[in-house]
């Protein structure tokens, strides 16, 4: 690559770099490991074409001794990363479901949705919507059927969860299935919000004295959805005109975690506060760990509080 098609034009800081000539670089989630059987936590896992028609697949985790009788809460997993990075192949998200498929004994599904800029949005969100209808399709008596799902899944025990730009999308597929017919053939049972993914143009919280991270983050929703409505499209601020109303999401229970340190944490916590008054029917469970920033979890699995939180997290699937 010559000095002038090398030259970056931006630098989506941690996501990925764009260069004069166009083409990008990732920088995050890009190194992959393949399924297969997790000897730390005796998690089986594999890769599945989910959707001929556009390719979209994604990675199916079960406990490695399941009898087949028994039957366990389904959690679709959308990762983060900005809609613009990372995988379910992602090293740190293969790691963080293992062992969140270990602690909760739990089949869990993690989409592999197509990530902008190659599939602008709302490619993510529709991708995420398809791969719902595919696992609500299991209800039916033909069809593209995976045997972990037909055999051990429990279909009216559905979790959607996400971290990040995932919480996000489990938000708009909550809202959307209330508006659809999906809610007669499968039934979630609750979302798990992780590091909700939320912003909007007018400061709030942190996001008036941190200058930095504030332009940070404004960059990375206007790269990925460029737009006359900026950091106010419904799609990233959930309380502006236009935006569906949070009584309308389709289940019992949500679960809303953020991170002391992270940016979004007043994010998430004002839609937690704003669920409470909505006038939703369901339960809001709220829980902040301190001291420790975005994500925190993926990259540093293994520390006493990524550890709490995926404990959090299964507990919310048990009850």
């Amino acid at each position: 690559m010559s000095s002038i098609t090398s030259e970056v034009v931006l630098d989506l800081f941690p996501f990925l770099q764009v260069y004069k000539d166009g083409t990008l670089k990732r920088l995050a989630g890009v190194e992959v490991v393949p399924p297969g059987l997790d000897p730390e936590t005796n998690v089986l896992s594999k890769d599945i074409l989910i959707l001929p028609k556009t390719g979209v697949s994604a990675r199916i985790y079960r406990p490695n001794l399941v009898t087949e009788p028994q039957k366990l809460p389904l959690v679709v997993y959308f990762h983060g990363g900005a809609f613009c990075a990372a995988s379910p192949a992602s090293l740190e998200y293969h790691t963080s479901l293992n062992k969140l498929v270990a602690e909760a004994n739990i089949i869990a599904l993690s989409v592999d949705y197509r990530l902008v800029p190659e599939h602008p949005l709302p490619t993510a969100y529709e991708d995420s919507w398809a791969a719902l209808q595919w696992v609500a399709s299991h209800k039916e008596e033909n069809g593209n059927h995976e045997a972990w799902i037909k055999d051990y899944v429990e279909l009216d025990e559905v979790f959607l969860t996400g971290d990040s730009s995932g919480a996000n999308i489990a938000h708009h597929l909550a809202l959307r299935i209330k508006e659809s017919n999906l809610s007669y053939k499968m039934k979630i049972a609750g979302i798990g919000m992780i590091h909700p993914y939320f912003w909007g143009t007018n400061p709030i919280g942190s996001e008036v004295t941190d200058q930095f991270r504030k332009e940070l983050v404004d960059k990375w929703w206007l790269y990925v959805c460029p737009s006359d409505k900026g950091c106010d499209d419904p799609l990233i601020n959930p309380f502006v005109d236009g935006s569906s109303d949070l009584a309308n999401l389709a289940c019992d229970r949500i679960l809303v975690i953020v991170a002391e340190k992270d940016i979004l944490r007043d994010r998430g916590k004002l839609y937690y506060d704003k669920l409470v008054k909505s006038g939703w029917k369901g339960k809001a469970e709220f829980m902040e760990t301190e001291g420790e920033d975005h994500v925190f979890h993926i990259f540093h699995p293994d520390c006493a509080k990524a550890k709490s939180l995926i404990q959090r997290l299964a507990s919310f699937f048990k009850m």
